[in-house]
């Protein structure tokens, strides 16, 4: 397929793809087969934080309540992540990183480096910048659209 602007949030898509495919094959050589891609973004979240409100987890992640609960759950059982009723409120679920977690998360940070190295080559300094500065504004004009959405009649 060639890609012009009209069809751009296509090879958008056609990037994501790439990028989730080539993370999951070397997951899987690295054991992990069972991780859908938002189970690595919960991990990736709780990595940048020392613990998180599971609605505050819901609303970075784009998911709702529920089912960030059965993600979590899933990495709970698994070992990644531990769970603990807030302080303040028990019926607040609060979420942390497990050694494991920490563990998967410095793998992960390998492969992304390497995915990285992949995308970015041939790229001038200058190049990566001007692309993330207008991929951030895309984001913007999505983000303003989603907090103001238009009324079809």
């Amino acid at each position: 397929m060639d890609f012009d602007v009209n069809n751009s949030i296509s090879l958008l898509s056609h990037i994501h793809s790439k990028s989730a495919e080539f993370l999951q094959k070397k997951l899987t050589m690295c054991g992990f087969t069972n991780f859908a891609s938002s189970h690595g973004n919960i991990l990736f979240q709780l990595s940048r934080v020392e613990s998180m409100k599971m609605h505050e987890l819901s609303k970075i992640i784009n998911r709702d309540k529920s089912t960030t609960t059965v993600l979590v759950r899933k990495l709970e059982k698994e070992g990644f992540v531990e769970t603990v009723p807030s302080a303040e409120d028990k019926r607040i679920k609060i979420i942390s990183l497990t050694e494991k977690g920490k563990q998967y998360n410095a793998l992960t940070e390998k492969i992304s480096s390497e995915l990285r190295d992949i995308c970015w080559a041939n790229f001038s300094a200058e190049e990566k910048n001007e692309l993330l500065s207008l991929l951030l504004k895309m984001k913007g004009n999505l983000d303003s659209e989603s907090s103001h959405p238009h009324v079809n009649q």
